[in-house]
């Protein structure tokens, strides 16, 4: 198990959101936690330093594309990029210096798995370079991965078969717990353990980290096979409850 970087983009700056506020329609109600003074290049140039690799820059809307070439052009090889990415503009990306391209709403469309694009876009960059974003809220029987800044349900449901098929098209997956996102306020730990328990390949949890002892239990409900990103709670993100180089220190003495 490993700590994973993040560097969440929104309005072309570095910022920590509460992900279930997220809402293209209702932008009042967004709520921040942190809205960072540096550049994006400073943190990628901060996670390169440290050797924390498998990081990932995201972009939350339109208008991150220039912040997001900062991230990337600062640690070339470093980082993987997601937001708004598709057939089309994945080669840029990864031209750019992107380790690997991140895709949610291209491939989970319209409430589904369109298949085609996903076998599309998984031959154009090659398994190895592409992760799926399978961000999911629980709904009545199971957790659902959820689309459109996480705001729609997908009919597409976190199961064994569901991720061994998608595991034919990526290396990774990186799940986002949607409900518990940017609140500080502990893990989910129904998705920890099922993830833990069925994924196929390697899996990145995020979601709720609010402390130290928050990274060692996914490390035991997720059998020391989830890696974990965590935002909010992070002081260089204006967080109180994890320090970045205790983080670091614990990606030491993972051997990573």
């Amino acid at each position: 198990m490993k700590f994973r970087p993040c560097i969440d983009l929104h309005d072309g700056k570095v910022k920590q959101i509460v992900g279930s506020s997220l809402n293209d329609q209702k932008q009042t109600d967004l709520k921040e936690n942190f809205v960072s003074r540096q550049p994006p290049s400073y943190y990628a140039a901060l996670f390169r330093q440290d050797r924390l690799t498998g990081g990932h820059v995201i972009m939350l809307g339109p208008g991150n594309e220039q912040a997001a070439l900062d991230a990337i052009h600062a640690w070339p090889g470093g980082l993987q990029i997601g937001g708004g990415i598709t057939a089309e503009n994945a080669g840029y990306w990864l031209d750019q210096g992107a380790e690997a391209v991140i895709i949610t709403s291209y491939v989970f469309k319209d409430g589904r798995i369109h298949k085609k694009r996903l076998k599309k876009i998984s031959s154009l960059t090659g398994r190895n370079r592409l992760v799926l974003d399978l961000s999911c809220r629980w709904r009545k029987d199971g957790y659902y991965i959820v689309t459109e800044r996480w705001q729609r349900f997908t009919d597409t449901k976190i199961t064994p078969d569901t991720l061994r098929y998608l595991a034919d098209f990526s290396f990774e997956f990186l799940i986002h717990a949607v409900d518990v996102e940017g609140k500080c306020s502990g893990i989910e730990k129904g998705l920890a353990e099922l993830l833990g328990r069925i994924s196929p390949v390697p899996a990145t949890y995020a979601g709720g980290a609010s402390s130290l002892e928050d990274v060692y239990l996914v490390k035991r409900l997720g059998q020391d096979r989830l890696d974990i990103t965590i935002g909010s709670a992070l002081d260089i993100f204006g967080g109180t409850g994890v320090k970045y180089e205790d983080m670091v220190g614990f990606n030491r003495s993972e051997g990573h």
